[in-house]
C-alpha cells in the first residue's frame, strides 16, 4: 500500500480544520510537528491525519486539549497502546455518565416548564393569577411555589 503526504494545507482539509488549527496541536505537543524539506515545505503522514482526526473526534466529545494532550503523550511509554485504551475508557465512561445526568437535567426542566404551561393555560387572569380553586386538585399541588409558599401568593377560592 502506498504511503501518502499531506501539505500542511491538504491535512487540514482532509481534517476539516485550518493550517493554524494543525500549528496549534503541534505546539502543544498533540501532534508531532514535521521536518521541513529542503524547499522549506513540511508534509505530514496518514498516521498523522489519523492523530488530527482523533483530537477533533475527543474534542467534539468534551474531552479538555490537557486531558487528550495527556493521552495522547501516553504513547511515548506505552507501545502496547493499552494505557491509553484504558485512560479512554475511563474518560468515556466519565463522559457517559455526565451526558446522561444532563439528559435528566433536561427532563426534569421540561417537566416543570410543561407544568407552568399547563398552570398558565388554566390561569384566568393572565399571568399574575392562580388558577384559584383549581389548585386544591392539581395534580402539581405538592410542588407548586404557589401554592406552598403564601409569601409568594395568596391563594383564595375563586367565588
Amino acid at each position: 500500500m502506498e504511503k501518502k503526504s499531506y501539505r500542511i494545507g491538504e491535512l487540514a482539509r482532509r481534517a476539516e480544520v485550518t493550517p493554524r488549527t494543525v500549528r496549534y496541536y503541534e505546539g502543544l505537543g498533540l501532534l508531532t510537528t514535521q521536518p521541513r524539506t529542503d524547499g522549506g515545505q513540511r508534509y505530514y503522514s496518514d498516521k498523522d491525519l489519523v492523530y488530527l482526526t482523533r483530537i477533533i473526534q475527543l474534542k467534539k466529545y468534551g474531552l479538555q486539549l490537557d486531558e487528550i494532550g495527556k493521552i495522547v503523550k501516553m504513547g511515548n511509554a506505552d507501545g502496547s497502546g493499552q494505557k491509553r485504551r484504558l485512560e479512554l475508557l475511563k474518560q468515556y465512561r466519565v463522559l457517559i455518565s455526565e451526558n446522561l445526568q444532563r439528559i435528566k437535567d433536561i427532563e426534569a426542566l421540561i417537566r416543570e416548564l410543561q407544568w407552568h404551561t399547563q398552570q398558565l393555560e388554566k390561569a384566568k387572569g393572565g399571568f399574575k393569577s392562580c388558577p384559584g380553586s383549581a389548585c386544591k386538585g392539581c395534580e402539581f399541588a405538592a410542588r407548586c411555589e404557589f401554592m406552598n409558599n403564601p409569601a409568594l401568593f395568596d391563594i383564595r377560592e375563586e367565588p
